[in-house]
């Protein structure tokens, strides 16, 4: 490390930069976020500039930077292209406009040789004619661009169903994907330095919950990992990533891989990496985007992780039982700051054990405390 102390910037300041600044501090790097949101998580741990994304002086703030990174990839072109040529942004302007539109995604990951679902572009009322049949009669129509959690999608199995979706999504560009039968859902994360070095992360198991994360685990030598580094290491180079992105995958039951999403940053399954005694996804990012050594990341024990998740109905009536999670072994609470509101991200809770069976057994246990 050198002497003086590297200055990330960070178009974003929820969660997500809040833990990135956490996992920079200790590496002597100084941390800047680019937030509208006076609320926003990260400015307890990083100099805030509260500020639109496009801000002609928060964006001169962070030109003086050596890196600028992001916490999530809707940031809007025109703060991308003022910072281009200025400073370095990793991931970059071309691999963000790319894994921000679900149609390029797809297009671009099978280019990179990656397998996905079917699916089908839709732009105008005449693509609907006959998608369906082309992604096999089931589907999900997903909006091109903004969806996440769930949000902006829909489950069709007919053309009525389809027309209707479509018009309730207000005939938006969207895509249509074949519905596949996997057999669970797993993640990878893989950074790459500006050297072009490259690293990975472990291989994740997640579970959903009404569109939204509920569960992931980490276990020491699953089968389908070294497949999935090889398909993140292909996408990594051929949309020449410089910074982290995370592939979430279906895994079939024949083995096969297919990327369902790629987010161009650290992801909500990888936060179980802060407990394990390893490497955090965090400070995987951070060492990839200020161009610091890399090395593969993984926790040293299994590890688990449950979100907690705003529930429907009354704040109080819906509260984890704290005292519980506390007392269960193992157990690390992150919250994130924020106000609650149905639906929304408030925390998560990692869960480190000294085995396997230990760390199912634990899980059970921890879900039961979080509604």
């Amino acid at each position: 490390m050198t002497p003086a102390s590297p200055h990330l910037g960070i178009l974003g300041g929820g969660q997500l930069a809040q833990m990135l600044a956490l996992a920079a501090l200790p590496l002597g790097v100084r941390v800047t976020v680019l937030e509208p949101d006076a609320g926003a998580p990260a400015r307890l741990c990083a100099t805030h500039l509260h500020a639109p994304y496009t801000d002609a002086a928060g964006l001169d703030r962070l030109a003086g930077c050596d890196a600028v990174t992001l916490e999530f990839e809707n940031v809007p072109a025109a703060a991308l292209g003022a910072l281009e040529g200025r400073v370095p942004v990793r991931p970059g302007r071309s691999l963000l406009e790319r894994s921000k539109h679900r149609v390029r995604e797809k297009r671009a990951l099978r280019e990179a040789g990656a397998q996905t679902a079917p699916f089908v572009a839709i732009e105008t009322g005449a693509d609907l004619d006959g998608a369906l049949a082309q992604v096999g009669g089931r589907g999900v129509l997903k909006t091109s661009e903004l969806g996440y959690d769930g949000r902006g999608q829909a489950r069709v199995s007919d053309g009525a169903g389809l027309r209707a979706a479509w018009q309730e999504m207000g005939h938006v560009p969207c895509v249509l994907e074949g519905l596949v039968d996997f057999e669970r859902e797993v993640s990878l994360s893989v950074a790459r330095g500006p050297d072009g070095a490259v690293a990975f992360g472990p291989l994740i198991e997640n579970v959903h919950r009404n569109g939204i994360l509920r569960t992931s685990v980490c276990l020491e030598g699953d089968a389908h990992e070294a497949g999935a580094r090889e398909v993140a290491g292909r996408v990594a180079a051929a949309w020449e990533l410089q910074g982290l992105m995370t592939l979430e995958f279906f895994q079939l039951a024949n083995g096969g891989l297919l990327v369902n999403e790629v987010a161009p940053r650290v992801h909500n399954s990888g936060h179980l990496t802060q407990d394990g005694g390893g490497v955090s996804q965090f400070e995987a990012q951070v060492r990839a985007v200020l161009g610091l050594p890399l090395a593969d990341w993984r926790p040293l024990l299994p590890c688990a992780m449950v979100n907690i998740i705003g529930a429907g109905g009354q704040e109080p009536d819906q509260q984890p039982d704290w005292a519980g999670i506390d007392a269960l072994p193992g157990t690390h609470l992150h919250l994130y700051h924020k106000a609650w509101r149905a639906g929304r991200k408030l925390g998560h809770v990692n869960l480190v054990a000294p085995d396997p069976a230990t760390l199912r057994g634990r899980l059970a246990q921890l879900e039961a405390l979080i509604p």
